[in-house]
């Protein structure tokens, strides 16, 4: 796949394409659903395919402050695209100027003078250029004017509830992981570093990986996990997973702790990622440290069954 920073990156002699366009935040099983369409109907016309997606978020450029939680980083959701077998991703640098783009223009410049559309794929609530001015009837109009055709993608839902990137949000902020997952097609995942922490759970027994996630990562409601830990060229571990503040040590500083089950070395300075498979339970303050102890125990083994 081909990764162009900018639609002016296309090169000269550019052909025609198919086309389809989204902030893609997630590449759940709704846009599965759009992108693998655009890639089977450029296959079937004999183009190339392109998913054309934005960074930073428009939200935190329109109205700066309202950036939402990112469900996957930017390489993370490269990879994903990739694997639906696009022929290039575009990834537009969206600014304060770029957002004044009147959606006439949008189209104009971006499908039409670069990427030479024969056909535009996108959701039925697909809105586009300043102001969000554009929609699918628009786009439509647009089309018939310069030679391009348009095709909706149907939504994916099941038992009533549609599939979107806000509706995994609010999964994952309760702490619903299972039900992340199943709109996602694959566990909800958290990146970061491993940095240091304070030590407390080498101490009791449980040392634990503290991850330095990104300012805007979709972390989970505080509680215990059950998850997948993965290192960069190795092989997944079982980990249970503590978020929060660490309230028995009346900490003030929301964490994400990992304490990789049958695992002994140095994780310090590593890229992690963290794959959520189940919530085991909420957040709690314990009196005394051995029950403390006795409950990790616990989640231990609770962990090691939800994920075999």
């Amino acid at each position: 796949m081909q990764r162009w920073r900018g639609y002016e990156a296309a090169p000269g002699g550019w052909g025609r394409s198919v086309v389809t366009i989204g902030v893609f935040d997630g590449v759940h099983q709704g846009h599965q659903a759009t992108i693998g369409h655009a890639v089977a109907r450029a296959r079937e016309l004999g183009v190339r395919s392109v998913v054309v997606t934005f960074d930073p978020h428009p939200a935190e450029v329109v109205r700066p402050g309202s950036h939402p939680a990112v469900l996957t980083e930017p390489a993370r959701k490269a990879e994903l695209i990739e694997a639906l077998g696009v022929d290039v991703l575009c990834v537009v640098p969206f600014t304060a100027e770029f957002s004044r783009l009147p959606a006439e223009a949008f189209v104009h410049d971006i499908l039409v003078e670069h990427l030479h559309a024969a056909l535009v794929v996108v959701g039925g609530n697909f809105r586009f250029g300043h102001r969000a001015a554009g929609d699918v009837a628009l786009l439509e109009r647009l089309g018939r004017t310069f030679g391009f055709g348009v095709e909706g993608a149907p939504l994916v839902a099941e038992a009533g509830t549609v599939f979107s990137s806000t509706y995994i949000r609010s999964c994952v902020d309760a702490g619903d992981v299972r039900a992340a997952a199943v709109a996602l097609g694959r566990p909800h995942r958290v990146e970061g570093v491993v940095v240091r922490g304070d030590q407390r759970g080498r101490e009791l027994g449980y040392p634990t990986a503290n991850l330095l996630t990104h300012r805007y990562a979709a972390v989970p409601a505080d509680g215990v996990y059950a998850a997948r830990l993965i290192r960069r060229g190795g092989e997944p571990l079982v980990a249970a997973v503590s978020i929060g503040t660490n309230p028995t040590f009346s900490g003030r500083e929301r964490r994400v702790e990992a304490y990789a089950l049958d695992f002994t070395g140095d994780l310090y300075g590593e890229r992690l990622a963290l794959d959520f498979v189940a919530h085991l339970r909420e957040q709690r303050t314990y009196d005394a440290i051995e029950p403390l102890v006795a409950q990790i125990a616990e989640d231990v083994e609770r962990t090691r069954r939800a994920v075999s």
